[in-house]
């Protein structure tokens, strides 16, 4: 999170705003089920925060407009 610069709060705000869902799941990640959660900062910073079945936050990053529909569904390749 520090090498892409989203702060602690940026993450909380983005997993807890009224936009937040889930867009992807991962049923059977390596270590353990998990999900790609699409969210939004109170600044608008969109943020994809990808979090295990027990609630850790495994990765975030900014989503690639040139990867997703709306952030939320991948472009066909």
């Amino acid at each position: 999170m520090a090498y892409r610069r989203i702060t602690d709060s940026e993450v909380r705000q983005a997993l807890l705003s009224p936009e937040a869902e889930v867009v992807e799941e991962y049923p059977t990640d390596k270590y353990s089920p998990s999900c790609l959660i699409y969210g939004v900062t109170a600044r608008g910073r969109v943020l994809h925060a990808q979090a295990n079945a027990r609630g850790v936050v495994v990765t975030v990053y900014e989503p690639d407009p040139s990867e997703w529909v709306d952030f939320k569904r991948r472009k066909p390749a």
